[in-house]
């Protein structure tokens, strides 16, 4: 099998200046860079990190194997750092008209990324078309891809409490690429995304019924959080306009008191001098 790679940047750290994201290829970092850039993710930030380019290099060999992945099944492994095991998912028609899931879950600080890939348009292999990256929830690594007839969509950021990160923790929800399969064989793949050692990890494929509640629900609250999304941009308005009317009282208030204990020891000492002897 051979894996087209997607363009990919040259840099091996390029910084967002507006969200301070970084992206490393880990694969050009010698090993004092990637101990401090694991470091920086443990003690600072998270960093993204692009795939290996000899990731698509190494799928031609026979470690790219496609192993089969039945609806209804899982599978367990441990997959080397910018390293990637292939599965493959086999849908009927009926399966993919109601839906599927693809996830993979891990524990502790793993990391690993979960790859969708189709066979290119001339036959020369297979290309990247969409991969998520792991996600902690409730302390468990994860990472899902959601076919179910409808736009899903992924979340890019982490909510944060500060003002300023929580009016663009929306701005990281993009819809999915692909939100329906057709029947025949799809490929997935589990990249390892550790700074050091091997990812464990679990990967299941599951056909979900069109009348599934969670289905339902998810359509509901990714709705809802759209919405929340254009209303927090009116609000991020509202927001700063109170604190910009809120910092300038806050600054007047200790001009106004000072005023006023001026005006007040003033009076004090004027009532003061009233006295026999100044008569």
């Amino acid at each position: 099998m051979e894996i087209l790679a997607p363009d990919m940047k040259t840099d091996d750290m390029a910084i967002d200046a507006e969200h301070k994201d970084i992206e490393v290829d880990l694969s050009k970092l010698g090993a004092v860079n990637t101990m401090l850039a694991a470091l920086f993710c443990k003690l600072v930030a998270p960093i993204k990190t692009i795939i290996s380019g000899n990731v698509f290099e190494d799928a031609q060999d026979s470690n790219a194997a496609v192993r089969p992945l039945p609806l209804g099944t899982s599978v367990t492994g441990k997959v080397r750092r910018q390293c990637a095991h292939y599965f493959g998912v086999t849908i009927s028609e009926q399966q993919a008209k109601s839906g599927i899931v693809v996830r993979v879950t891990s524990y502790g600080r793993n990391r690993f990324k979960l790859l969708y890939l189709e066979q290119d348009a001339n036959n020369a292999g297979y290309r990247l078309v969409s991969q998520e990256d792991s996600k902690t929830i409730s302390n468990v690594p994860s990472a899902g891809m959601y076919f179910l007839h409808f736009q899903v969509y992924r979340m890019d950021s982490t909510l944060n409490a500060a003002p300023a990160a929580f009016f663009k923790s929306l701005e990281g929800v993009h819809p999915c690429e692909v939100s329906q399969l057709k029947a025949g064989t799809h490929i997935f793949a589990v990249y390892g995304d550790n700074f050091f050692k091997k990812s464990p990890y679990k990967i299941e494929a599951l056909c979900v019924e069109p009348s599934n509640d969670k289905t339902h629900k998810l359509r509901e609250v990714e709705a809802q959080i759209l919405k929340k999304r254009d209303e927090i941009h009116g609000f991020e308005t509202e927001f700063k306009e109170a604190l910009a009317n809120f910092q300038e009282v806050t600054n007047r208030y200790p001009l106004e008191k000072q005023s006023v204990d001026e005006l007040l020891k003033q009076r004090d000492d004027i009532y003061s001098s009233y006295t026999v002897e100044n008569n």
